[in-house]
């Protein structure tokens, strides 16, 4: 599963031109919040906890190695017909931290 926050391309591409290092220190600052809100209760859904101790992140990269995380973010059919509707609790993370990050890059570009 891929990040891309919407709406900051222009910003982010200025502060490239800027620093490559000074947007890596941006880019990561916001994986390592969206980490962190993920292992807070209500971050990501809990069963077994085992979906929350899935989650990981090296550098500018997030996700969760459980096989099973698209099925609860997105939702899935039972085996019966019925349907489990999606938690999106991944997608209201990235919510929460699309404009942290773009005043990140915002402060970062005044420096």
């Amino acid at each position: 599963m891929r990040i891309e926050f919407e709406g900051t391309e222009r910003l982010a591409r200025k502060l490239l031109e800027k620093s490559t290092t000074d947007f890596q220190e941006v880019s990561e600052k916001n994986i390592r919040d969206i980490y962190t809100r993920s292992q807070r209760a209500g971050g990501t859904p809990v069963a077994s906890n085992e979906l929350r101790m899935s989650a990981q992140y090296r550098g500018d990269e997030f996700g969760y190695l459980k096989h099973y995380a698209p099925h609860v973010e997105f939702g899935h059919r039972l085996v019966n017909g019925g349907y489990v509707p999606g938690q999106y609790y991944l997608k209201n993370n990235v919510d929460t931290q699309r404009p942290i990050y773009k005043q990140d890059l915002k402060d970062k570009m005044k420096e």
